[in-house]
């Protein structure tokens, strides 16, 4: 065994290599995308998640025909699209709405903030599913040295944690870079620190010079010493560095662009953060298969401290900024045949304002989405919600269609069976049809 200083082994700092990356080691993906014979640029996803529920009547989904305890106070605008008309606090959605899809009518199964079905597809009730996140991490990943599953959220307490592997295996949880996990990726700053790393990449280049001097390299399996190259350059530190990018570009993303409500309280407000937005793109870019985030707080109750109309008012615009921002950053690189992005939250809103307040309260029967990208049929508008929207005139559209949808171009082969805990074969979705509008 190759002894690597202080009592570290090679095969305990490969160890931790795999560890940090969150699923196989870089040697087990190395050799599957050798097998599989996976092009250069595998494509990803990007899932915004508008936690609380956005609400579709107000957004996405206006029906300003309907009586005025139905339809609120906002107009909507002519779109890119003809006859296809969004809220007027979006316009940047509307100015490239042919370049996007959206989908009206998504039920739900569960009418409350349990969010099993937005990460795996199913609901709870269908028992423990991994998120699909981690069942691409499993199935799909690449030879990138980025984790092939990142979510940009700290974990939650355990009730509300639905990025889960379950028994996809706990080495394909989402990779969440915070406190240590990405302390470990970041330059060092304090001095002792600084020559703690300064040292280790000295043990580094010590290894290396061993390993060559005795020609013991040549016996690695060559996965292996490959991924030893990986996981010594800078590549997954820099592509978590905010600081390379500059600042027009960052104020573009909006991250000091506005203040938001707390859902149930005006006085209470929250700064908006774009930087998420502007990271997950860098992220694809270096190679992550999946980045997942949550934007704001969208749980719009009746209450007297609270309106749901005021909050959409600061809400809105600045999802639309940081949204476009993120597409048109897409498509200036040449990415977006290589990138699907998806915004939606786990229902949508009551139609009927509930007061006091004014507030909408949860309504599974019709959500929205937004869809970008990730080589389907954009420019059209998938689903058609009844005169109140209330429930779609259309067919069910579900989450199961949604992730479905997303394993088609991410390449995750969908008749794929994985055991769960007790060995029994499970489907990968009860309902494996993705969305035929968007992928032809």
């Amino acid at each position: 065994m190759i002894s690597i200083g202080g009592g570290l082994h090679r095969r305990d700092f490969l160890r931790v290599g795999a560890l940090g990356l969150g699923g196989f080691t870089l040697a087990d993906l190395l050799r599957s995308e050798a097998r599989a014979e996976t092009p250069s640029r595998p494509k990803s996803v990007i899932y915004i998640v508008l936690g609380g529920g956005p609400s579709h009547i107000d957004m996405w989904d206006l029906k300003p025909d309907a009586p005025a305890e139905i339809r609120g106070p906002f107009n909507p605008i002519a779109t890119k699209l003809p006859g296809v008309r969004i809220c007027e606090h979006m316009p940047l959605q509307a100015g490239m709405m042919d370049q996007l899809a959206v989908l009206r009518g998504i039920r739900s199964v569960e009418n409350d903030h349990f969010l099993s079905e937005v990460y795996s597809g199913l609901p709870r009730v269908a028992g423990k599913r991994p998120a699909f996140g981690s069942v691409v991490s499993k199935l799909a990943a690449t030879s990138s040295p980025l984790p092939s599953y990142i979510s940009l959220d700290r974990p939650s307490t355990d009730q509300f944690e639905f990025e889960k592997p379950y028994y996809a295996g706990s080495n394909h949880a989402p990779y969440r870079p915070f406190g240590e996990a990405l302390d470990d990726l970041q330059p060092a700053k304090a001095p002792d620190r600084f020559r703690d790393r300064k040292q280790l990449l000295s043990t580094f280049d010590g290894m290396r010079r061993d390993l060559d001097r005795t020609d013991a390299l040549a016996g690695l399996d060559k996965f292996q010493a490959q991924a030893l190259d990986i996981l010594t350059s800078p590549r997954v530190r820099d592509a978590f560095d905010l600081s390379r990018e500059p600042e027009k570009l960052l104020a573009a993303y909006g991250h000091t662009g506005g203040k938001y409500p707390h859902q149930t309280f005006k006085s209470i407000m929250y700064p908006w953060d774009g930087k998420k937005f502007l990271l997950a793109r860098r992220l694809v870019e270096a190679g992550a298969r999946v980045v997942t985030l949550r934007a704001a707080e969208w749980d719009h109750h009746s209450s007297a401290n609270g309106d749901i109309f005021f909050a959409l008012k600061c809400l809105m615009p600045l999802l639309d900024r940081s949204l476009c921002a993120l597409l048109s950053d897409l498509t200036a690189r040449g990415l977006d045949k290589d990138v699907l992005v998806v915004v939606l939250g786990e229902f949508g809103r009551t139609p009927k304002i509930a007061h006091p307040g004014p507030g909408r309260e949860h309504w599974a029967d019709a959500g929205c989405a937004v869809v970008y990208g990730g080589g389907l049929r954009m420019g059209q508008v998938i689903g058609e919600t009844d005169s109140r929207a209330e429930r779609s005139k259309s067919g069910t559209m579900s989450f199961q269609n949604v992730i479905a949808t997303i394993y088609h171009v991410l390449g995750v082969d969908l008749d794929t069976m994985l055991p769960d805990f007790s060995g029994r074969p499970q489907n990968l979705l009860d309902d494996k049809q993705p969305i035929r509008e968007l992928v032809g």
